[in-house]
């Protein structure tokens, strides 16, 4: 019987590999069309690789915990003439004779030839374990950190991927402070008696964004607000809206009021927002997923309540698409949900802003109507910026006005 090649899709238009999390299946097992068989995890979400058509499992060749790049054969279903027949699929057999077929015309493998022939391994036995294109190194708190680095030493670093803030900690016996290679091995041999473990994908994804958000100057301003009529607001609905879904409301209003303040600096362009899609930052397991809401500005709170609670319970499954989070111009994070009153959050490369609020705390409040001081509930939000594009005083009308927005909730 023919079979059909089970391969690693394309889960997105920047992933070039994926780590197999769980076989859902086993050698021996009927399999319907588009039924997902294996689950894999990239840098942003946990995907599935579906069946391409019904058919009985013959052969796995993966094993869970491996990363495999994009287009690697991951196994083999056995199917009748008639489902090929049926769906187009090209079979294992087809594309094994064209691939035959092209090394006879020219025995150099080319872009032409099968994505999962490799070099040396004509007979398939085994798709390729890739190495993680981004690495990190834990390291503990040195003396002296790193400021130039030679070529050979920059070689070195290549070569065991790591990057300047990688080996910030090493204390450099080199001309100037300068660390040597002999510096960073006798860094590493002294870091292998230290306990450790293995970063995920996720962790190596955040580390590698942050590291990228921090080559431009941040600032951070701050600014009190009065939640107690948001509060109330909130009691008076059902399903009540989440704490964040206002900030991410006011905050798009906001923008769409001064969007030079969410432009983002190209060279010697400002490059305004065309839509204001905002994101919010959900905490998973060793991470932060930020998927993005799209023109919230034009949406009143009330008709995003259900695609919010959708997004951010499917973030937490890590079961959004690359697309969902991506696209965003700024951030909303709530880090008062962990009882933290200051933050100084950063925003992604890709964005200039990034909006956070921390825990309610009641204090006593003036009221200018009874001319006393009343307990009210009092959240700190922050905003951290792209100093190039907004400066301070441009920062403080914007969260200014956010703080306005939040005490007429009911306008939201």
């Amino acid at each position: 019987m023919p079979t059909v090649p089970i391969l690693m899709p394309q889960l997105g238009e920047s992933i070039a590999e994926a780590i197999i999390i769980r076989l859902a299946v086993a050698v021996g097992d009927p399999v319907r069309a588009d039924q997902e068989i294996i689950e894999v995890e990239t840098n942003k979400a946990v995907m599935g690789v579906t069946t391409l058509c019904n058919g009985v499992v013959s052969e796995l060749r993966v094993q869970e915990g491996v990363s495999y790049s994009v287009g690697s054969l991951l196994g083999l279903l056995e199917v009748t003439a008639e489902e090929v027949a049926r769906t187009g699929v090209d079979t294992f057999e087809s594309l094994e004779a064209k691939r035959s077929a092209s090394q006879t015309e020219c025995p150099a493998r080319t872009e032409a030839n099968l994505h999962f022939a490799l070099d040396g391994d004509d007979d398939y036995e085994e798709a390729p374990a890739v190495v993680p294109s981004v690495k990190g190194l834990p390291v503990p708190t040195g003396t002296m950190g790193a400021h130039y680095i030679s070529p050979r030493m920059r070689a070195r670093m290549d070569d065991m991927g790591l990057r300047e803030a990688d080996i910030s900690a090493v204390a450099g016996t080199g001309a100037g402070g300068r660390v040597t290679v002999e510096d960073l091995e006798r860094f590493l041999a002294y870091l292998e008696a230290w306990p450790s473990t293995h970063a995920s994908s996720m962790r190596l994804a955040v580390a590698d964004a942050m590291r990228r958000s921090w080559t431009r100057p941040l600032a951070t301003v701050g600014f009190p607000v009065v939640m107690d009529r948001l509060l109330e607001h909130r009691r008076t609905h059902s399903p009540k809206p989440g704490l964040t879904l206002y900030m991410l409301r006011a905050f798009a209003l906001a923008l769409a009021e001064n969007p030079t303040t969410a432009g983002y600096l190209i060279g010697d362009k400002v490059v305004h927002p065309r839509s204001f899609d905002i994101g919010v930052a959900v905490q998973i397991d060793d991470g932060v997923l930020v998927p993005v809401m799209r023109k919230i500005d034009q949406k009143k709170l009330v008709d995003l309540i259900s695609e919010y609670d959708d997004l951010v319970v499917r973030a937490r499954r890590r079961r959004v698409t690359e697309e969902e989070c991506s696209g965003g111009i700024a951030t909303v994070t709530n880090f008062g949900t962990f009882g933290l009153t200051l933050g100084t959050p950063i925003p992604l490369p890709n964005e200039t802003l990034i909006l956070g609020i921390g825990a309610g705390v009641k204090k006593p409040v003036w009221s200018s109507q009874v001319e006393a001081f009343l307990p009210a509930t009092v959240a700190e939000i922050f905003l951290t910026f792209d100093h190039r594009v907004v400066d301070g005083g441009g920062a403080g009308v914007l969260l200014s006005r956010v703080s306005e927005l939040l005490q007429t909730p009911e306008a939201l």
